[in-house]
């Protein structure tokens, strides 16, 4: 699903360029739910974003579902991501003034999906996370973890190849964590490839795959025993 090559990424500081991704390799699987782990300034968040779209590195591979992702105009990368992939974020990114079920229709607007499909499918995918009886609310009445559960919908609305999570529990307390991972993972046991940015043990044991990044290169890559988030609770 995903393959990447000695990917390097670097940032012009001044007259310094401060290198950041250091030749990463880096392969995903159709279906698996990885964990990439790291402290701040290791690099997880630039690799997210080069796989996301959202930065180019400056040299290596990066090839999606077959698809190498290089010289693309910002137009077909909207596209790409948009087809390819669900982005959560730790801060949610809800438009407040729009409700529950008018932000997870969203991605389905800029597919130009007729209006009454884009409810349909946005009240399905937020009957899946638990939140249909909440559909009409705006984000200022939801809890930390009912805005997850919208962005994840939202996520998932628009049936993307790959489910990017950048610190997804990172604004939320340990409790409504842990049933967020539920929800992940048993999105993942349908067979969707997820990948989670984390820096919580926890959080990254409870994936099947962990990824160690340090100083810009991958330091160990390892399968765990996946822990089951209600075993938390």
């Amino acid at each position: 699903m995903i393959e990447i090559k000695n990917l390097h990424k670097s940032y012009k500081m001044g007259s310094n360029a401060l290198h950041v991704l250091k030749g990463i390799d880096f392969n995903v699987d159709d279906g698996e739910l990885v964990a990439i782990m790291g402290s701040s300034g290791s690099g997880k968040s630039t690799l997210l974003n080069i796989i996301g779209m959202l930065d180019v590195a400056d040299e290596g591979e990066y090839i999606l579902d077959g698809i190498p992702i290089k010289n693309l105009n910002e137009t077909k990368a909207a596209n790409y991501r948009n087809k390819f992939l669900g982005f959560i974020f730790q801060s949610f990114n809800l438009i407040n003034y729009k409700t529950a079920l008018e932000n997870v229709a969203l991605p389905l607007y800029y597919q130009r999906m007729p209006r009454k499909q884009r409810q349909e499918k946005a009240m399905k995918y937020l009957d899946q996370v638990g939140l249909k009886e909440w559909s009409h609310h705006l984000p200022s009445e939801l809890s930390g973890g009912q805005k997850q559960r919208v962005a994840i919908a939202r996520a998932m609305v628009a049936e993307p190849k790959v489910l990017l999570a950048d610190e997804l529990t990172g604004a939320l307390d340990s409790t409504t964590s842990y049933e967020v991972m539920d929800l992940i993972q048993k999105i993942n046991d349908l067979g969707n490839t997820i990948l989670v940015v984390t820096h919580e043990v926890d959080i990254a044991h409870m994936c099947k795959r962990i990824v160690y990044l340090k100083d810009g290169v991958i330091i160990k890559d390892e399968k765990v025993k996946q822990v089951k988030a209600l075993a938390h609770v």
